[in-house]
């Protein structure tokens, strides 16, 4: 009686491992799945280098200003130009003259400087690249501020 107790025991526990089992294999999948992709439409881009020494560019310049208090802070981005005279890697090397009202007042040789000392009213500025030997390149901006009394 007590070897069929534990046969019968032996036996359940067999049948539970084996049902538990079967919930832990994972069925695969037989049937190939088809998923249509539709395809976009191509758009077209085009590259452009930032900055390239062997680059022949055409200079370019633009000016951006602001007025704060009696102070007019000026950023330029000049393409193809520099202003470092030790710069030997771009052909151009050249500086800016800055003009109010029609008279040249000082030169710069940096992208970013603030002109100081305006009186109080509107003044045409003029931003003109030139070479080092003051020959123009034939780059210049023009802008009217107004400072504040």
């Amino acid at each position: 009686m007590k070897r069929i107790i534990t046969i019968t025991a032996f036996i359940f526990l067999m049948i539970g491992i084996a049902t538990g089992c079967l919930k832990d294999v994972s069925n695969p999948e037989t049937k190939s799945k088809i998923v249509l992709v539709k395809q976009q439409r191509k758009i077209q881009t085009e590259t452009i280098p930032v900055y390239n020494q062997n680059l022949k560019e055409i200079p370019t310049l633009y000016v951006h200003h602001k007025i704060n208090d009696k102070q007019v802070l000026v950023e330029c981005i000049v393409t193809g130009i520099s202003f470092r005279e030790t710069d030997r890697t771009k052909q151009k090397v050249g500086k800016l003259v800055v003009w109010v009202d029609g008279k040249r007042n000082f030169e710069v040789d940096s992208a970013a400087f603030i002109i100081k000392g305006l009186p109080a009213g509107s003044h045409k500025l003029k931003l003109e690249v030139v070479k080092l030997n003051n020959e123009s390149y034939g780059l210049a901006k023009e802008f009217m501020v107004n400072i504040p009394k």
